[in-house]
């Protein structure tokens, strides 16, 4: 059977005030305070033997709730019932003895923990002031609930343990050390993983998705030629500039050229590329990977029997490590171009004088050693950029934390490992 849904009701508080009440009028969605004095309490003259000391005779007050007592509810009628509770404390000083306050909870449709330590809070209050509380609870779950709301003993709330900032930073550091020790161990399983599932595809070429391949060496590579092209242009321009400004104060004009051959071939061109590819590429693996995980297609891409190492994994690193390569020839090719027009423009070197003047100097070692590190940085931003899209938890803020958290990493990654590199290289005369 189809279950009828009750009505929503907003919490009202009726209590029995002469004072006319400001909120009687609202509407039937809005939270209301209507005043509906009680039968015990209307009565001009003294009641039960007491004195009249709430304005009219009044030695019982009736409060009833109403409707929802929830934690989305409650902000609306707490500034309310804490109001009642003042007019009671002042009742109370004022007449000199304790009045009967009745707390009727019967029209009240659902109370949540927040609902009732609110309550429990005002009833406390009243009590203090000198009045004497009286519930009248006719659901048993709302009992029951009240019940272990008074039993907790807010006023022993334990402080929070104060920590030195000295102590605070340590710890927040070494906390940090022990996450990215944890992710750097995570990090080298996951390459274990795939060079597993790259070995064996290798031996079973034709599992290999080359369509997907192919797919992504378009995306990541011949996509990203505009961008990578027009920045190594432009430092190749600065760098020429910068150097030509220093060496002129030498008369060495003539060693710019060697300088941009060295920068751009060595170093600069396949830095850049790596440092542009980590941003663009890296950045969309983990949003895709991450936008699946959010969507459960990597669940299901396992029901099917897929393994998603090698759907999804394989086509995107193996693209990236084909293509980095191609993008740093271009990047070094657009820098040296870019260093050969600054030199025309600020040292008056002829395109022809700068030509051969680079084919004299140019070692094929520096342009060498600049491609042989593009497949290792490639294999690092797809590795970086895929395993934090299998992180993503399924929401969408995840996606964003782990994307820029994926661009930070292969960028400082890149780096380390371009540091190693001259080390070697420098260590090996290369």
């Amino acid at each position: 059977m189809r279950e009828t849904v009750p009505p929503f009701r907003e919490p009202t508080l009726k209590g029995d005030y002469r004072r006319p009440d400001p909120d009687a009028h609202a509407g039937q969605h809005e939270p209301g305070l209507v005043c509906t004095p009680a039968a015990s309490c209307v009565e001009p003259g003294p009641i039960d033997g007491m004195d009249d000391g709430m304005g009219g005779g009044a030695r019982e007050l009736v409060l009833t709730f109403s409707g929802v007592w929830d934690v989305a509810s409650i902000g609306r009628m707490t500034a309310r019932l804490l109001r009642r509770c003042a007019e009671v404390g002042n009742a109370c000083s004022a007449q000199g003895d304790a009045p009967v306050v009745h707390l009727d909870l019967a029209e009240v449709t659902r109370l949540d923990t927040a609902g009732a330590q609110l309550l429990c809070r005002a009833a406390a209050g009243m009590a203090t002031a000198g009045a004497r509380v009286v519930w009248h609870v006719t659901d048993h779950g709302q009992s029951m609930l009240l019940d272990r709301v008074r039993a907790i003993d807010i006023s022993a709330v334990p402080r929070a343990r104060r920590i030195s900032p000295v102590v605070g930073a340590l710890n927040a550091i070494g906390g940090s050390i022990v996450e990215e020790l944890e992710q750097a161990r995570a990090i080298i399983g996951f390459l274990g993983m795939f060079l597993v599932s790259l070995a064996a595809a290798v031996a079973r070429p034709w599992r290999l998705r080359w369509v997907s391949i192919v797919h992504h060496m378009e995306q990541t590579g011949i996509q990203a030629v505009p961008i990578v092209a027009l920045l190594t242009f432009l430092i190749g321009l600065v760098t020429a500039y910068m150097g030509s400004e220093q060496f002129t104060r030498f008369g060495a004009q003539v060693f710019v050229v060697n300088l941009i051959e060295v920068s751009t071939l060595r170093e600069l061109g396949v830095l850049l590329t790596a440092l542009i590819v980590a941003g663009r590429s890296g950045s969309s693996f983990t949003a895709q990977i991450g936008a699946m995980v959010a969507n459960e297609e990597v669940d299901a891409m396992r029901s099917m029997g897929l393994d998603p190492m090698e759907v999804l994994v394989i086509p995107r690193v193996v693209a990236l490590v084909l293509m980095l390569p191609v993008l740093t020839f271009i990047a070094d090719f657009m820098g040296v171009l870019g260093g050969g027009i600054a030199s025309w423009l600020s040292l008056g070197i002829s395109p022809g004088a700068f030509a051969v003047r680079f084919q004299e100097i140019t070692r094929l070692a520096n342009f060498v050693t600049g491609l042989v590190k593009a497949p290792f940085f490639a294999l690092i931003i797809g590795i970086v950029g895929c395993f934090q899209g299998f992180r993503v938890t399924g929401s969408a803020e995840s996606v964003g934390r782990l994307t820029t958290q994926a661009v930070v990493e292969s960028i400082f990654l890149v780096i380390v490992a371009n540091a190693g590199f001259a080390i070697l290289f420098m260590s090996l005369g290369v």
